[in-house]
């Protein structure tokens, strides 16, 4: 059995365990704290799943996967390596199914993997009890929160309750996030292409406009994306 992830105390130390009322509201404050101030989305599904685990009732372990139509699941963030064996083997038709409705529905429950058919792989891993809600989805792409429990019955209304209120800040997160990175990959691009430019028109001797259309042009026939043939010109000269 691979060793389960735990969650140190230590590391959120602002956040009460299964929170209620006010003290749900404090704890909902501190995640949105904790996600925000994580640099890509990558960051910001790791610390969800860690944070799932301390926050929903029941929860000892989380996943986050993504579901493409007519694709196996795939998992981009996990607390331990049961939840990566468990989602890895979602490939019977009932097990599909689990995901499919997520498609529609923002919810999707196990209530115990003993007593339903179709589940004896979370049931040979020791998860009894699954919770998944809807992240993100669009036409073609559903990205997915799994926590799990090895007790059966474990996420309730209440438990339902907290963890659609903790997707929609993860939901937040990971868009701030998605625009930040992709700001980020911009202003690079953008770095790169000058210097690009800048380089031939020292090599060939022309302005900068003659030189951005050179590039242009070089990407167009050569089927190179401009970042990537700017890219390459600068690492060329850097070398030379």
């Amino acid at each position: 059995m691979p060793k389960r992830f735990v969650v140190a105390a230590s590391e959120f130390p602002d956040l009460p365990r299964f929170p209620v009322g006010f003290e749900l509201a404090d704890a909902l404050t501190v995640v949105s704290q904790q996600l925000h101030e994580t640099p890509t989305p990558h960051s910001t599904l790791r610390t969800a799943v860690r944070l799932a685990v301390h926050l929903m009732p029941g929860a000892e372990h989380a996943g986050v996967s993504v579901l493409e139509r007519g694709s196996r699941l795939r998992t981009l963030a996990w607390t331990d390596e049961v939840v990566r064996s468990a989602e890895a083997r979602h490939t019977g038709r009932e097990q599909h199914g689990h995901w499919e409705r997520l498609w529609n529905s923002p919810v999707a429950r196990i209530g115990d993997s003993d007593a339903d058919d179709g589940w004896d792989v979370l049931s040979a891993l020791g998860l009894r009890s699954a919770l998944s809600l809807r992240l993100r989805a669009d036409r073609r792409r559903l990205t997915v929160l799994t926590a799990y429990a090895r007790k059966p019955d474990v996420f309730d209304e209440d438990a339902t309750r907290i963890g659609r209120l903790f997707t929609a800040h993860v939901s937040i997160a990971l868009d701030s996030a998605t625009v930040r990175e992709q700001l980020t990959e911009a202003m690079h691009t953008r770095d790169l292409i000058g210097q690009a430019t800048g380089i031939l028109m020292e090599r060939q001797g022309i302005d900068a406009a003659a030189a951005f259309e050179s590039l242009v042009r070089a990407s167009q026939r050569e089927n190179v994306k401009l970042r990537d043939l700017a890219r390459r010109i600068v690492g060329t000269h850097n070398t030379t």
